[in-house]
């Protein structure tokens, strides 16, 4: 298990962001694909037709969401933690993810940078 710890800057104000990855039909006009979700806590959600699904744990609004990710039947509770600050560019993103399988690690690390966080970065900048 491994753990992924990066920041990112996004050109939007982090209520826009928030919005990006919390509202279903904003997710769908950044990733191009369907996906559910919900703020609210114990709910399940889906995003690239299920590639990535998990439970919503937690929600501040425009400032913070925490999720539990699913890998088969990992035992240990893989966790998002998403932290949105204010930036003089527009938001500064922590994101946090802990206990990622090592097999899936390179390929996680990569979908955060450039299908998750890339993807709204062209999102806000055109």
């Amino acid at each position: 298990m491994k753990d992924f710890k990066k920041y990112f800057i996004i050109p939007a104000p982090p209520e826009d962001v928030y919005l990006a990855l919390t509202n279903p039909i904003t997710i769908h006009l950044w990733s191009g694909e369907e996906a559910v979700m919900s703020i609210e806590p114990g709910s399940e959600f889906s995003l690239w037709d299920g590639s990535i699904v998990g439970k919503n744990l937690e929600f501040v609004d425009g400032k913070k969401i925490v999720q539990q990710w699913y890998f088969g039947d990992q035992s240990a509770e893989s966790i998002v933690t998403i932290i949105l600050h204010r930036h003089q560019d527009g938001t500064s993103v922590e994101l946090k993810h802990t206990n990622i399988p090592d097999e899936d690690f390179n390929e996680i690390v990569e979908g955060w940078k450039e299908n998750y966080f890339g993807s709204i970065r062209e999102f806000y900048e055109e």
